[in-house]
């Protein structure tokens, strides 16, 4: 890893002294997490610590209509909580450790439709996907909670493409690294809208598509959420971390 010196002056009780200031000449890569709808940041916090000692520097945040603005649950709307991550990708980018040409977007159900959305605005390199969900494109200002569950529920279930569906219209622009991971008992997000998703990456550089066998969309039991922690870090330790190998040949991690 290249080492950047700078000197630098002190100003002591009105006089001067010489000194060095010694720091890595690259920065991190930056990984932000979205929680998934009637979610929260908790749920990210620990694999953003584990993520985070492999040398990145890790975001999660609550959409609006959870937690401390639950009182707007009824009324925010997709367009709001796409500002949300908006405003999210752009400090974690503007943070002085972040490379902003090396951020990973981490979503999960609705987090992920939102994460894709992104795609489409901002510079993102690699895409973890956890049973992403599927909207129509109507209705985008309709309060979120009050799209009708049938039709969603029939909706995810229809062989949709790039031309169908403005979110997987994104995941066919994206050229990045994908990681796709699916519940096996999923309740929510079938296996038709990961196959959905997965047909629409057809300009990415990669797609790692993963199955947590006897999961359902929740991640109820802590087998299936250590399956997943799993998987995830993997997946950050070979793209995110294999980058930074090759671009800095001497750089290591601080548990190496």
């Amino acid at each position: 890893m290249a080492i950047e010196s700078e000197n630098i002056e002190l100003r002591v009780q009105g006089e001067s002294i010489a000194g060095t200031l010694v720091s890595p000449g690259s920065r991190m890569p930056g990984i932000l997490f979205v929680h998934g709808w009637g979610g929260s940041q908790q749920r990210d916090l620990a694999r953003a610590r584990q993520i985070t000692g492999l040398g990145c520097v890790c975001m999660t945040f609550d959409l609006r209509g959870h937690e401390k603005t639950a009182s707007q649950r009824l009324t925010v709307t997709r367009e709001h909580n796409l500002d949300d991550l908006l405003a999210a990708y752009d400090l974690l980018a503007g943070h002085p450790s972040v490379d902003p040409g090396a951020i990973a977007v981490i979503g999960s159900s609705y987090g992920g439709y939102l994460a894709t959305l992104l795609t489409a605005r901002r510079t993102v390199k690699w895409l973890a996907l956890r049973v992403p969900a599927l909207y129509w494109d109507d209705e985008w200002n309709m309060p979120k909670q009050g799209l009708d569950r049938q039709r969603l529920n029939d909706y995810r279930r229809l062989a949709l493409g790039p031309a169908d569906n403005r979110a997987l219209g994104a995941c066919a622009e994206f050229a990045g690294d994908v990681l796709l991971v699916e519940s096996e008992q999923d309740d929510y997000v079938p296996h038709d809208t990961l196959m959905s998703y997965r047909s629409a990456f057809v300009s990415a550089h990669s797609l790692t598509h993963r199955i947590v066998d006897g999961a359902d969309h929740a991640l109820s039991s802590e087998e299936s959420q250590k399956a997943y922690s799993a998987m995830l870090t993997a997946w950050v330790s070979e793209m995110v971390i294999g980058a930074r190998l090759d671009r800095y040949p001497h750089y290591a991690p601080w548990y190496a």
